[in-house]
């Protein structure tokens, strides 16, 4: 059973929200005011502060810092304004948001299955390999680019690309959290391909620096809660050649470069910078490709929560004409591990496959 921590301005409040959780862990209700945290280890943090005055987000801040270790899910309780609530979530790095009505149904996607502590622990090494090393503004090499390539392909073989992406997903820096999703999924797909070790290493290489590009964009423009202006997006989409301009002199080779600045191209000749269609864009490109949209669908974004992986591949599914279909339809055992009626599915399929022959 999970241990949940409830941190709130209301005592009688907390405690009757503690009782409505039910089954769902052993709760521990904490007056925000009270400066001592208890000394045990949770599963889930939960704030349910309607008074955010100033000291209260202090106070708050300082308790998410003394018991949040990396990886741990954190739920916002919002009262009052939905936008106001959202932005200061936000502030406090919360892996979510829900008002009274969401909470349970936002525990439960937040819950789950408890993450692997060896999920946790290769996520956070990889969040630290991301800001000491590619995104430090130092010089990207191919070796450096291995280095985190083979702790990616390490980590989805022992903890699986379920785990390890829910781990992920639990970084409030959206560009670090896209890129480690991506290069999971290109892990896991290329596996399922039955790509031999060092296509598997090159493809998951190519979606780890597909976005190294977005260092040369705003924050603020990176983590709009809004839509963009048609300047902003302007911008955004820049990202594409600056990352191919900044691998170009670094040895890389032209299939990873082709990546970095095309994967945002589309089959009918709608995507960017160059507008490429058809046969123009490289079966290796189209294969990050369908990992970047799916990854971009499941993931938190400043501007919306993340979507669930049968609506994120219905998604995917209906982009024909724009992606690969074969490599869409190929990819749907990945997206079949973030949701269980496409597991069943996906079974189902295989069973009527192994029927037929």
């Amino acid at each position: 059973m999970s241990a949940l921590l409830l941190i709130t301005d209301d005592l009688q409040r907390g405690q009757r929200l503690a009782r409505s959780l039910g089954s769902r862990g052993l709760c521990h209700v904490h007056d925000l005011y009270e400066d001592k945290l208890p000394p045990q280890q949770f599963d889930l943090i939960v704030s349910d502060v309607e008074a955010l005055t100033s000291d209260a987000v202090i106070r708050l801040r300082r308790a998410l810092a003394q018991v949040r270790t990396e990886g741990l899910p954190y739920l916002f309780l919002a009262h009052g304004n939905a936008a106001r609530a959202e932005a200061q979530a936000r502030l406090l790095g919360a892996s979510a948001t829900a008002n009274l009505q969401q909470m349970l149904s936002a525990l439960d996607q937040l819950q789950g299955a408890p993450i692997p502590h060896s999920a946790r622990a290769t996520a956070a090494e990889a969040r630290r390999f991301f800001q000491e090393a590619l995104f430090s503004g130092g010089a990207i090499t191919p070796d450096v680019a291995d280095a985190g390539t083979d702790l990616v392909v390490r980590a989805v073989s022992e903890s699986g690309v379920y785990d390890w992406v829910r781990a992920v997903r639990q970084f409030d820096d959206a560009t670090h959290q896209h890129c480690l999703i991506v290069a999971a999924l290109a892990a896991a797909f290329s596996g399922a391909l039955g790509l031999r070790v060092t296509d598997r290493h090159r493809l998951t290489r190519a979606a780890l620096l597909h976005d190294v590009g977005k260092i040369h964009v705003s924050i603020e423009i990176l983590n709009k809660p809004g839509r963009l202006t048609h300047a902003e997006l302007a911008v955004m989409r820049t990202h594409a050649a600056l990352g191919h301009a900044m691998l170009v002199e670094s040895a890389f080779d032209d299939e990873l470069l082709a990546a970095v600045r095309s994967h945002h191209e589309m089959l009918d000749g709608t995507g960017y910078p160059d507008g490429l269609r058809g046969w123009e864009i490289p079966d290796f490109v189209r294969l990050v490709t369908v990992c970047d949209v799916y990854g971009a669908l499941i993931e938190r974004r400043p501007y919306r929560a993340p979507m669930a992986g049968a609506k994120a591949y219905s998604i995917l599914d209906g982009m024909a004409g724009r992606l690969d279909g074969d490599l869409v339809r190929a990819f749907r055992p990945i997206a079949a591990a973030f949701d269980p009626s496409l597991r069943k599915a996906a079974h189902d399929q295989a069973a009527h496959a192994a029927h037929i022959r």
